[in-house]
C-alpha cells in the first residue's frame, strides 16, 4: 500500500538511558485495548525503556501512581476528575491529552473549527464542507434549506462509540425524509473525491498519510438511478456500497504532496492542542489543489498505520523525556 511519512528518525538510546526505565499508563476502552496495545507495541516498548501497563479504573487513580505518563480515551467525567486529583499531587505527570481539548474533537459542530485558521503552501487549499447542524425533528426541513444534497448525515457525537460511526449518504429529497438519525446530528455536503480518502495520522511530531477507498464518484446523471439513502459505519469502509461508481474514479490517485501534509498536520496539531488524533481528508475531483477536512478523530486506530510500533514507541520516548511536542 502506498504511504508518505514524516516522522523523526528512531532515537538510539545512550548507555545511561539503557538502565532508565519509563512508565506509561493506559486507560481505554476494552476494544481499543485490543486493537491498539499489542505483543509487538509492548515488546519494543519494553526493549526501548518503557513499561505499558493497564490503569485499573475500579481504583483510585492516584494510588496507582508513580507515572511518567498517562494516554487515556475515556469520555467520562468521573475519569476527568481522577486526572485532576493526580494532578494535584503529582503535576510533573505527562497526561496525552487534555481532557478539554478531546472534548472539543467529540463534537462534529465543534472539531472542524480549527481548520479554518491553518495556512497551507501556496498553491493549496484547505477547507471544510458546509455543514449544517439539525437539533431536532422539527429542525431538519429548514436546516437542510442551507445545504445542497447530496449530503451525509452525520451524529453529533464522534467519540468513537459504534453509534458515532452510523452515518448516511443522504441522495435527495426523499432520502432525506427517510433518514432515521436521531437528532441531534450535522449534516455535511458530499463533495466528489474521486473514490479516494487521505487519512492523516498525528502522534506527536510524527505523522503518516495513507491513502484509503472512500464514497464513490457521484455523477449528476446517476443521482436518480439508485438508492435514496446508504447507511454505512466508517467513510474509508465505504467501498462496498453498491452505488453506481464511475469508471474513471481513481483509487490510483496521488497521495497529498508531503510537505502540505506536513504543515497541515503541525498546524492542526498546535490548532487542536493534541498529539494523538489523525483527520480525514478529500481531494475535490472540480479543483485538485482543493483539499477538504471532513472528520478529525481523537486517538484513531493506529494499528492500521504502518509501522505503528515503531512510530508510537518514538512518540512515547519523546513525552517521557520531557522533550517539546508544541502542545
Amino acid at each position: 500500500m502506498s504511504s508518505a511519512s514524516v516522522a523523526d528518525s528512531f532515537i538510539q538510546p545512550t548507555m545511561a538511558e539503557k538502565n532508565t526505565r519509563y512508565r506509561i499508563g493506559y486507560a481505554l476502552a476494552p476494544k481499543k485495548v485490543q486493537t491498539f496495545i499489542k505483543p509487538s507495541l509492548l515488546n519494543l516498548a519494553k526493549e526501548r525503556g518503557i513499561d505499558l501497563f493497564p490503569i485499573q479504573l475500579t481504583e483510585p487513580l492516584i494510588d496507582q501512581a508513580p507515572f511518567d505518563c498517562i494516554i487515556h480515551k475515556l469520555p467520562d467525567p468521573e475519569w476527568t476528575n481522577q486526572l485532576k486529583i493526580l494532578l494535584s499531587h503529582y503535576p510533573i505527570v505527562v497526561v496525552i491529552d487534555n481532557p478539554e481539548a478531546i472534548e472539543l474533537v467529540n463534537s462534529r459542530v465543534t472539531m472542524l473549527e480549527a481548520v479554518s485558521h491553518l495556512k497551507p503552501p501556496p498553491g493549496l487549499s484547505v477547507e471544510v464542507p458546509l455543514q449544517v447542524f439539525v437539533e431536532s425533528p422539527e429542525s431538519l426541513l429548514a436546516a437542510s434549506e442551507g445545504i445542497n444534497l447530496p449530503v451525509i448525515a452525520k451524529p453529533l457525537i464522534a467519540d468513537g462509540s459504534s453509534g458515532s460511526h452510523q452515518m448516511y449518504l443522504v441522495v435527495d429529497d426523499k432520502g432525506l425524509g427517510e433518514l432515521k438519525l436521531d437528532p441531534p446530528f450535522v449534516l455535511q455536503e458530499f463533495v466528489n473525491h474521486g473514490g479516494v480518502i487521505f487519512k492523516v495520522y498525528v502522534a506527536g511530531r510524527h505523522i503518516q498519510c495513507v491513502k484509503r477507498r472512500s464514497l464513490p464518484y457521484i455523477s449528476p446523471e446517476k443521482l436518480g438511478t439508485s438508492e435514496k439513502l446508504i447507511p454505512f459505519s466508517q467513510i474509508s469502509d465505504a467501498a462496498a456500497i453498491d452505488y453506481p461508481i464511475d469508471d474513471e474514479s481513481s483509487y490510483a490517485a496521488e497521495l497529498p504532496p508531503l510537505e502540505f501534509v506536513n504543515v497541515v498536520a503541525n498546524q492542526l496539531r498546535q490548532g487542536l492542542k493534541l498529539n494523538l488524533f489523525n483527520f480525514d481528508m478529500i481531494r475535490d475531483s472540480r479543483a485538485g489543489g482543493r483539499y477538504l477536512i471532513i472528520d478529525i478523530n481523537y486517538f484513531p486506530g493506529y494499528a492500521k498505520m504502518p509501522s505503528y510500533e515503531t512510530i508510537l514507541t518514538d512518540f512515547f520516548l519523546y513525552v517521557v523525556k520531557k522533550l517539546p511536542t508544541d502542545c
